[in-house]
């Protein structure tokens, strides 16, 4: 049976990969499995190809006697918690999330509002290939496509509750917000308003270009971003990916820290805030070492999870924590919901700051430091998966984690190799105490690669 779907839906570029055919079959497959009948949620993000693919897929649900409700642009979190809390069977996104301009994608959820499971989408693949399409009779196509306009209020007003907004309204905080010139714009700065929050906009205005900045919050793609929180005073930016599911926080000092950092903290504030909830936390392999460094002292116990929210999300649905995370960005809430949110993550953090009466800049120097490097290299998921197996050989004296890739544990350093689920490449990642070990690390694992697969 053939593949669709990759670590989170399916993403291609739009009129090669992710055809207006696909979008309809998918939409079909997707339909049937969710059967007639059922109340399904669809949103989009603002990139090329959208309209094109959200018409496909909702005719396809259509033609298997789905109930559709449109939400239009909408960050995919908004989306989540309205499948959630509006009774809704589930939803697709029309989204690509982080991935460069070009490619566009298709996210399905289920009816907690959570990515559908690998169980679930592997269904949904054996009835795309297998054309197991179950089209409603044509007297039960009578339903048209409702507009769904309250889900950006909905979503808004849900991430105010969670937070002490009295208290963050007192401190009268100055945030500077680059929304990737995508559909964060149209939540997170209202939400910092109802806070009291003063909002300086950057790439706010919608763009399918993102001509603004690349979608992926790095301290690359945010480094001019930075420079305008140090240069206006601001005590906090952040910058969102193109549906705004992550969040990568900006210190008022201009330094741009990766979401393993930021979710550290926050899983440390919200084990005391919520003690009802179980002192565990789920981090993709992808995350420092830090992040058990750091939380021991909190007596927080550390589970890793291979490289995906949804394998985080799910663990948390199971067994339940004080929160999940990943170094990209994602940070979960469980008492909001149980998917990463960007918005949540921000009102979150300004919340600890405002508690604890400190600077953003305060608070991250409590963590352990370490250099981090991160490259990949180009090459076909075969040649990649030689290529782990050859780093896994080389370091087998050390502790390994290989639930997604290979995470070799050293004394103060670390290197992660594994096959990206979204792009034909291979990704290396290493941390060390100074730079120049991180750089050293990243070369041997390079060398290892060259001389396994030629890459």
């Amino acid at each position: 049976m053939g593949k669709l779907f990759g670590t989170d839906g399916v993403r291609g570029i739009p009129n090669q990969q992710l055809t207006p055919e696909l979008a309809l079959r998918l939409g079909m497959a997707v339909g049937t499995y969710f059967g007639e009948g059922a109340k399904i949620l669809v949103g989009r993000d603002v990139r090329c190809g959208g309209d094109m693919i959200v018409h496909a897929v909702i005719a396809g649900l259509l033609s298997a006697g789905v109930k559709v409700y449109y939400a239009g642009y909408a960050p995919t979190p908004a989306i989540q918690y309205n499948v959630r809390v509006g009774g809704f069977d589930g939803a697709v996104i029309v989204t690509a999330s982080h991935n460069p301009p070009e490619y566009n994608g298709i996210k399905v959820v289920g009816p907690q509002g959570i990515e559908a499971s690998r169980d679930a989408e592997r269904e949904i693949e054996e009835i795309y290939f297998e054309q197991k399409f179950r089209p409603a009779p044509w007297s039960h196509l009578v339903y048209d496509v409702k507009p769904y306009p309250e889900a950006l209020d909905v979503y808004i007003n849900g991430v105010v509750e969670h937070v002490d907004d009295k208290l963050i309204k007192s401190k009268g905080f100055k945030v500077v917000v680059d929304c990737a010139n995508s559909v964060g714009a149209l939540a997170t700065p209202k939400i910092l308003e109802k806070l009291g929050v003063k909002v300086v906009s950057v790439n706010c205005h919608l763009d399918p270009l993102f001509l603004g900045r690349e979608p992926e919050p790095t301290p690359d793609t945010l480094a001019n971003t930075a420079k305008v929180v140090v240069d206006l005073n601001a005590d906090l930016g952040i910058g969102h990916d193109g549906d705004a599911d992550r969040a990568i926080l900006i210190d008022d000092r201009g330094r741009v820290w990766w979401g393993d950092r930021t979710g550290s903290l926050l899983a440390a504030y919200v084990a005391d805030k919520c003690r009802d909830l179980p002192r565990k936390v789920y981090t993709g392999v992808s995350s420092s070492i830090l992040v058990e460094e750091y939380l021991a002292q909190y007596g927080i116990e550390v589970e890793w999870t291979p490289v995906g929210s949804i394998y985080i999300s799910y663990s948390l649905l199971r067994e339940g924590g004080v929160a999940g995370f990943e170094e990209n960005g994602g940070y979960i809430h469980p008492p909001h919901q149980l998917v990463r949110d960007g918005a949540m993550t921000l009102a979150l953090f300004l919340e600890l700051m405002a508690k604890e009466n400190k600077r953003a800049s305060e608070l991250f120097d409590r963590l352990p430091r370490y250099e981090a490097i991160k490259i990949k290299v180009p090459m076909a998921r075969e040649k990649a998966l030689k290529a782990v197996e050859a780093v896994k050989e080389a370091f087998k004296e050390y502790r390994q984690v290989t639930i997604d890739g290979v995470k070799v544990f050293g004394e103060k350093w670390w290197v992660l190799v594994r096959p990206s689920g979204t792009e034909p490449v291979l990704r290396i990642m290493a941390e060390a105490p100074t730079r120049e070990e991180a750089e050293q690390l990243v070369s041997k694992v390079v060398d290892i690669v060259k001389s396994t697969v030629g890459a």
